[in-house]
């Protein structure tokens, strides 16, 4: 099994992991129908949380008592949840910028790459810890070590398999200046990052999450990669990137805000990796005295041959329409993509 669910918590982590993804299938339909639900939620919801969040570590720096045993400040300290956050949030504005056609930018034909440069950067940043996490486990043979926040991760070959992966993810977005707005200016649509995309990324940053992350995985790795490719696969066709971009957003100022949430509550899920050692092995005070790494191995050579699958099959067929894959659209005879521009 991936994930420790069983015994008396199972029906709440199991519950918790359906109102995750309700709430992000939800609050993305809030965030994406309207400019005021966008505005609400990318820019005045950020912009009180930046507040808060420099609060609490100028109170931290001050030796407050209330700033040093705040949440956030005790389980979400790490470099890349600020990171992650923002990133997602610039692109959320940026996209927002693109599919209303706000001022110079909004209407540029230039600005129309933001999109992958947005994704690729936060995709940087994930390989950026898969790196950090086989290089501080001090063996690409597997090695525990203690983040800043109190869990012990237990690196190795498996980080940097899937660290390459998320390098090869990042060409096979293609069409990267194949922008639109849908008629409705609902959504940013981008028709080419069609379910063979989707299915490449979705693989690989699960496994980010699980390697990472472990006791987040549950909800930042499963719910909240499925929320928006149940969305763009039912009713917002074109628009996953967006959705992507959206419930990231989102989940990452819950997190910040409420980490108890996923490290020290009914609902926390933890992987196979600490043994059927639970949540106490994961953030105990000593080193955890036994390693399940077998699903992290599994998941990562599935990662990079997928990757790998996903890159051939575009030079495949860029080749045979004779076009730059990146440069150019070359899903443009593909079902999804005609369902997408369709709506633009």
């Amino acid at each position: 099994m991936f994930f420790q669910i069983y015994g008396e918590t199972a029906g709440w982590q199991l519950l918790g992991w359906l109102m995750v993804f309700t709430g992000l299938v939800v609050m993305n339909e809030i965030a994406r129908r309207s400019k005021a639900g966008g505005i609400a939620c990318f820019l005045v919801l950020p912009a009180a949380l930046t507040v808060y969040f420099i609060a609490i570590y100028v109170g931290a720096a001050r030796g407050a008592e209330w700033a040093l045993n705040n949440d956030t400040y005790v389980h979400m300290n790490s470099w890349f949840h600020y990171a992650k956050l923002y990133a997602a949030t610039a692109g959320c504005i940026g996209f927002m910028i693109l599919k209303y056609h706000w001022g110079k930018l909004g209407k540029s034909v230039n600005f129309k790459v933001f999109p992958f440069v947005i994704v690729a950067i936060n995709i940087l940043i994930a390989v950026a810890s898969d790196f950090e996490s086989a290089i501080r486990a001090g063996s690409l043979a597997g090695g525990w070590w203690l983040s800043s926040e109190g869990v012990w991760l237990y690196g190795g070959w498996w980080n940097v398999l899937n660290g390459l992966a998320g390098l090869l993810n990042i060409f096979c977005m293609t069409g990267w200046w194949g922008i639109y707005s849908s008629k409705d200016q609902k959504d940013m649509l981008w028709p080419d990052m069609i379910w063979v995309y989707v299915l490449a990324y979705d693989i690989w940053n699960f496994q980010y999450t699980y390697l990472n992350l472990p006791t987040h995985s549950w909800y930042c790795g499963l719910a909240l990669l499925l929320a928006p490719t149940f969305a763009a696969a039912l009713w917002n066709k074109g628009g996953w990137i967006q959705n992507r971009a959206n419930t990231l957003a989102l989940w990452c100022m819950f997190a910040q805000v409420f980490p108890v949430f996923q490290d020290a509550s009914r609902f926390t899920t933890v992987t196979s990796v600490y043994a059927e050692g639970g949540i106490a092995a994961a953030m105990g005070s000593s080193m955890p005295t036994a390693a399940d790494p077998t699903a992290q191995g599994l998941i990562s050579v599935v990662s990079i041959a997928v990757n790998v699958f996903v890159f051939a099959y575009i030079l495949k067929r860029a080749k045979e329409q004779k076009k730059n894959p990146w440069k150019n659209e070359i899903f443009t005879d593909t079902k999804d993509y005609i369902e997408a521009m369709d709506r633009a």
